[in-house]
C-alpha cells in the first residue's frame, strides 16, 4: 500500500510585520482536498504537525467566497469532520522516518510562514525527502517551509529547481502584502528557486525531478492527482 505523510502547520496565527497577530492555520481545501484523493487511491495517511500540536483550520478558508461557494465549503467542512480523529491527534514531525513512506506532502495557508519556514525539524524532512528521490508535494504558502531547508554543508537544496507557490501578485490581490514581513515568491527567488508564476487565482502546478509544487488552493486537487499518476507509473 502507498502511503504519504502530510506535514501540517501547528501555527494559529501570522506574526505580520507591525507585530500584530493575523488569525490563521491550513487552508481547508489544501488540505482537504488531496486527503481526499490520496484516499480514494487506497493509500495510507499520516498527519504531522510540530510537537503533534493539532493544527488549525484558517477560518478565511472556509468563507463562501474562497472555498468556492456555499455548497463547496460546507463540503469541505464535512470531510474534514471525517478526519476529525486524525487531525486531532497528529503525530510530531520530531518521531518521523522519511524512508516508511511514498510520498511527503504539505499543504498550505499562512500558517507555515509562522512555524514551518523556520522549524529545523521540518527543513529536515524536505531535504531527506528531496535527496531520497521520493516525491515531495508543496501548495500555495507551504514552500515557505523550504527556507528551513538544508543540506550540511549550509547550501539551500532547492538552488535551480522550478517551482511555483502563492506569487506576490496573489498576496497583493488578497490584501496582506503590504503587512507581511516577507513574501512566498521573493523570498525563494532570492534563495536561488527557478520560480513559475501562474495566472493569479488559477490552476498552476510545476514538476521538477521529484519536486511537485502547487501555486494556490485552486491547485491542490491538480497537484494531488499528478502525484498518484507519478507513483502509480512506477508500480
Amino acid at each position: 500500500m502507498n502511503s504519504v505523510l502530510f506535514v501540517v502547520s501547528a501555527a494559529d496565527h501570522w506574526t505580520l510585520n507591525d507585530g500584530s497577530l493575523h488569525p490563521t492555520g491550513y487552508w481547508a481545501e489544501e488540505l482537504a482536498e488531496p486527503h481526499r484523493l490520496f484516499t480514494e487511491a487506497g493509500w495510507q495517511i499520516t498527519i504531522a504537525t510540530p510537537d503533534g500540536v493539532a493544527p488549525t483550520i484558517d477560518a478565511g478558508s472556509l468563507a463562501p467566497e474562497a472555498a468556492g461557494g456555499e455548497d463547496r465549503a460546507a463540503a469541505i467542512v464535512a470531510y474534514l469532520d471525517t478526519i476529525g480523529s486524525e487531525l486531532d491527534e497528529p503525530r510530531s514531525i520530531a518521531d518521523i522516518t522519511v524512508a516508511d513512506y511514498d510520498v511527503v506532502f504539505y499543504p498550505g495557508g499562512h500558517g507555515p510562514m509562522e512555524d514551518l519556514a523556520v522549524d529545523a525539524v521540518s527543513g529536515a524532512i524536505m531535504t531527506e525527502t528531496l535527496d531520497s528521490g521520493l516525491i515531495l508535494g508543496v501548495v500555495c504558502h507551504a514552500p515557505a517551509a523550504m527556507l528551513a531547508a538544508k543540506r550540511a554543508d549550509g547550501s539551500w537544496p532547492f538552488t535551480g529547481y522550478r517551482m511555483t507557490g502563492f506569487t506576490d501578485e496573489e498576496e497583493t490581490l488578497g490584501g496582506l502584502a503590504p503587512k507581511a514581513k516577507w513574501l512566498v515568491q521573493s523570498r525563494l527567488v532570492e534563495l536561488g528557486a527557478v520560480f513559475v508564476a501562474g495566472e493569479a487565482w488559477g490552476e498552476h502546478t510545476e514538476i521538477d525531478r521529484n519536486l511537485y509544487t502547487g501555486q494556490n488552493p485552486a491547485s491542490s486537487a491538480a497537484l494531488a492527482g499528478e502525484i498518484i499518476a507519478a507513483v502509480t507509473a512506477k508500480k
